[in-house]
């Protein structure tokens, strides 16, 4: 008996060198394997340009920044004024309890 190297389930091996119970956990395994050296080599290739938010703020974006907008320009303000509005309607219904 093995272990699968992607569910862990137990299994009996065909083949000695067998790490994966069935094609479906080979296939995934595969998948991801190359979606993480796909990232490796994508922020590899980020790191070697400065790059700038997409709003024009100038703040230089991190590596690990997918957006192409720094953290500052990617909050929607009416978002932000809405939840002041009900922070404000809360705390004054408390005032004149």
């Amino acid at each position: 008996m093995k272990n699968c190297d992607w569910c862990s389930k137990d299994f009996v091996p065909n083949v000695s060198y067998q790490i994966y119970c069935s094609s479906k956990c080979r296939e995934l395994s595969t998948k991801q394997k190359v979606n993480e050296r796909y990232q490796q080599k994508r922020r590899a290739k980020l790191s070697q340009k400065k790059r700038k938010c997409l709003n024009g703020c100038g703040t230089t974006l991190s590596v690990y920044n997918d957006t192409g907008r720094c953290s500052f320009c990617n909050i929607d303000s009416r978002q932000v004024d809405k939840a002041l509005k009900e922070l404000k309607g809360f705390i004054d219904y408390e005032k004149y309890e």
